[in-house]
């Protein structure tokens, strides 16, 4: 049986990034210095190491993302629960805002009319934003694949995509669908991922950013 570690509240998060870092070494994995604290915050939200090895990510996505949120730019969720997760108290002392449309009325009435679903119809919502988005997309592959299919239809494009949607209908084809864009991407490979997931990718880059610039 374990025993019980005591350990003061604020410091839980400390001691919990302390044991990731020792099962990492231990594991004999070494993670690249600019994507080490995201991918260490998708393993402290999930318990789950092999995130180590499937989180994938663009030639300098992490830069480029914080770069965008430096300077303003909008957070879009596919899910209230990961709209709820993303820190908007840090995301909005740089300017930007977090939205999720799939709860709107509107766009429930409008997916039933055209026959799609609520992830599409708030993806197109989304991509009429006037500025940079950062598309976090941790449940529905229809987001990811209507974000796609714009792409290819029109000259619009997404600034950054974290593509983790969680299943196991089109989720690692809506996944690799970005693998050979030239929009900048972290994407979870495989059928792991969540809304958790996708919060957790954007409050990594939020607090790196923050420790960083303020």
């Amino acid at each position: 049986m374990k025993e019980i570690e005591f350990v003061k509240p604020e410091d839980i998060e400390k001691r919990s990034f302390e044991i990731i870092a020792k099962e990492l070494a231990e594991k004999g994995i070494s993670l690249p210095a600019d994507q080490d604290m995201v991918t260490r915050r998708v393993i402290h939200t999930s318990a789950d190491f092999e995130y180590a090895h499937t989180l994938t990510y663009s030639e300098n996505a992490v830069a480029i993302a914080k770069e965008l949120l430096k300077n303003g730019a909008d957070i879009v969720t596919d899910t209230n629960m990961g709209l709820s997760g993303v820190n908007k108290t840090v995301l909005a002392q740089f300017g930007g805002t977090a939205h999720c449309f799939m709860a709107d009325p509107d766009v429930a009435k409008e997916a039933k009319e055209r026959g799609v679903t609520r992830a599409t119809v708030s993806m197109e919502r989304a991509s009429a934003i006037e500025k940079p988005v950062i598309f976090a997309i941790g449940n529905a592959p229809t987001a990811l694949i209507s974000i796609y299919e714009k792409m290819q239809t029109s000259d619009w494009k997404p600034a950054f995509i974290i593509g983790v949607p969680v299943g196991f209908v089109n989720v690692e084809a809506s996944k690799e669908l970005f693998l050979d864009t030239d929009v900048p991407y972290i994407i979870n490979r495989g059928r792991k991922g969540g809304s958790n997931v996708a919060a957790a990718i954007c409050n990594a880059l939020l607090y790196e950013l923050r420790k960083e610039y303020l």
